[in-house]
């Protein structure tokens, strides 16, 4: 099958497969005669299993590592559990910045009622005090840095 379909079978951009390609994450397929690349259901299968780890937010590096692991079944998963137990540490710290991130923008919101004017806007006031080096309603500790 040629780039087009293998992008439409797989709900992704030629490009994306091309990068998946020169990552080394996907074979490079063997060319037909007249140039055009020529996949196979095995990379079909390859590619969609890239795109769902992908789904899952594992960063390119990992789903390298996973492929590896994939070229060699006789060996144990603990590396393979030890993997997804970093990816999910990595998720939990993400969750906990953004709902840090959620408690300052509240602060922030809170700090602007409806019904006056621009210049009295509590958001805009705390924008630009943390602008210039001040503490603001979002973060009260300390100032933000440049």
């Amino acid at each position: 099958m040629r780039i087009g379909e293998l992008a439409q079978r797989c709900n992704c951009e030629v490009e994306t497969i091309r990068f998946y390609e020169q990552e080394g994450l996907l074979e490079v397929p063997a060319r037909e005669a007249n140039g055009y690349r020529n996949y196979t259901d095995l990379q079909l299968t390859h590619l969609k299993f890239i795109r769902h780890c992908r789904s899952l937010g594992m960063s390119l590096p990992d789903v390298r590592t996973l492929r590896r692991f994939q070229a060699n079944p006789e060996l144990a998963c603990d590396d393979i559990n030890q993997l997804i137990d970093s990816h999910i540490q990595r998720i939990h710290q993400q969750v906990e910045s953004l709902r840090l991130l959620e408690q300052q923008l509240h602060a922030l919101r809170d700090s602007c009622h409806s019904n006056q004017q621009i210049r009295e806007c509590g958001i805009l006031k705390n924008l630009e005090q943390a602008s210039v080096g001040e503490a603001c309603d979002c973060h009260p500790a300390s100032p933000v840095s440049s």
